[in-house]
């Protein structure tokens, strides 16, 4: 039998995936899994006003779901390790399954 997680280890992928049901916020995790951008970078990208993508980034750098760094006068994003983009990647390959009903396999 496997071992159980933790009661905080739950708690932290509840809250992952709570950050991670808000479309806007999934849709910016979706490109900071493929690489880094600005906040006016992704707010182009995902047609989204520049403040709302800014409050969606701190909620998800608060998440720990991305980090930051500077580069030059810019702050640029992206998701925080191979975990993060290998869950973003793997909910949005099960939705592709699921809506263009490409058979499941394992």
């Amino acid at each position: 039998m496997q071992e159980q997680p933790t009661d905080a280890q739950v708690e932290t992928a509840v809250e992952a995936f709570r950050m991670l049901s808000d479309g806007t916020r999934l849709r910016l995790m979706w490109l900071l899994s493929s690489g880094e951008y600005d906040v006016s970078s992704l707010a182009e990208a995902i047609g989204v006003a520049r403040p709302s993508v800014s409050q969606h980034l701190a909620r998800l750098r608060h998440g720990g779901l991305v980090e930051t760094r500077r580069q030059g006068r810019r702050v640029v994003y992206r998701a925080r390790d191979a975990h993060v983009r290998a869950l973003i990647k793997e909910a949005l390959f099960h939705a592709d399954h699921e809506v263009s009903g490409i058979p499941r396999h394992d």
